[in-house]
């Protein structure tokens, strides 16, 4: 009897076992799935994780599970090709005749890059292709965008570039509604909207992402005349200057006068600076540009150039990228100067703005597929970090 209990007993022993073995692996499967389906789902889960064990950890978890994720596409997915991301149009010509508003200046053009792999590329890699402006179709364009793929291990590695034309597009800096927090006394008070002011609507063309929350580097940021998070050394700095020259450099290049900038946000270390690539993207395991993740981190990020004239402003979205190849990316595609923002799966993105149907609300428009976002963002639903917005300049205001 006792031996008939006791075999009863390593029976449901194995069955509760192996269940185990089933249901953890399909449950952290589950998860995986559904941070990258629901929007708020991945962060919340972070930052509840971080207010218990602290940030170390979590940033440890996130590397094996983005490794795990690596390592599984490095086998399944090692036949695929480099895909495009949109159709590269045939070349056209603009009208010669301009909207009203669009400044009587010399047309925003660019010379297309090409590959950055001839070998390892999609059609219309390197490739300038216009954004179209749905206010004004009919518009010479402010902006464009073209794809490049710069690791050549892993096809799915892409980062999508845009160019806007400075001298035609304004460049405008917003705190999130949550993030970053404020450091200083006199941003403890500042009205945060997370929005785009209202003012503005009628002439934005575009919102991307800003830099990291305060927790990941506690790097620095002014905006309104109001310095929320007191700057760091030695950091990168996006810094606008009350004339519209927008430069990106190290903070002490900033530093004295910097209260007399518009606007000004920091990063971590530049990734390029004067036409230089920074020493550290040479070192396996940096972990300088993920603030907590490695450097090495096969994640989405993102970066914010100028080339050398300061007129063009690009801004890249990489999927499944390291620091060094989305800097290289950059480098490509014309930037001089270039800093890292904010990265991970729900963070980086890129939006256009239309009016639905043409005549209604606006509405928030990918410039690119895979991209986590709603169409209320930025214009109606508060933003929680901070972020950037284009706007048209009039023509009083443009020079060339």
């Amino acid at each position: 009897m006792a031996s008939t209990v006791k075999k009863s007993t390593k029976r449901k022993r194995k069955i509760a076992a192996l269940l185990v073995a089933i249901l953890v692996p399909t449950m952290v499967l589950g998860l995986w799935i559904a941070i990258h389906r629901i929007p708020w789902l991945g962060p919340w889960l972070a930052d509840s994780a971080r207010s218990v064990v602290g940030p170390g950890p979590i940033a440890t978890l996130e590397d094996v599970a983005y490794g795990i994720e690596d390592r599984w596409n490095r086998v399944w997915r090692r036949n695929d090709l480099p895909q495009p991301y949109w159709e590269v149009p045939a070349p056209v010509e603009s009208s010669p005749a301009p909207a009203p508003s669009v400044p009587k200046i010399p047309a925003f053009q660019l010379a297309d890059v090409g590959p950055m792999h001839k070998a390892w590329s999609a059609p219309g890699d390197g490739i300038w292709v216009p954004v179209l402006d749905k206010a004004y179709p009919n518009a010479p364009p402010r902006m464009f965008k073209t794809l490049l793929h710069p690791d050549t291990r892993r096809s799915w590695t892409a980062v999508t570039v845009v160019a806007v034309d400075l001298r035609q597009v304004g460049l405008h800096l917003v705190a999130g509604r949550w993030e970053p927090k404020a450091t200083e006394k006199e941003g403890f008070s500042y009205k945060r909207t997370g929005l785009v002011p209202e003012n503005a609507h009628d002439d934005l063309l575009a919102a991307f992402n800003g830099g990291f929350k305060l927790e990941h580097g506690h790097y620095g940021m002014r905006v309104d005349g109001v310095t929320l998070v007191r700057p760091r050394k030695k950091v990168c700095t996006i810094a606008m200057h009350t004339d519209d020259t927008l430069q990106v450099g190290t903070w002490e290049r900033f530093a004295q006068g910097h209260e007399q900038l518009r606007w000004w946000r920091q990063t971590p270390a530049c990734m390029w600076e004067n036409g230089k690539l920074h020493v550290g993207l040479t070192v396996e395991d940096n972990t300088a540009w993920g603030a907590t993740v490695d450097g090495d981190t096969i994640i989405r990020r993102s970066a914010l150039g100028v080339d050398p004239t300061g007129k063009v402003l690009l801004v890249g979205i990489g999927d499944s990228t390291t620091a060094r190849a989305i800097a290289m990316a950059m480098s490509h595609a014309g930037a001089q100067d270039v800093a890292q923002l904010d990265v991970n799966w729900s963070f980086p993105k890129f939006v256009t703005f239309e009016r639905r149907d043409g005549v209604g609300e606006l509405i928030a428009v990918p410039i690119s597929k895979g991209f986590e976002y709603e169409e209320d963002d930025f214009v109606r639903k508060p933003y929680a970090r901070d972020f950037f917005y284009l706007t048209r300049k009039s023509a009083t205001s443009t020079t060339s």
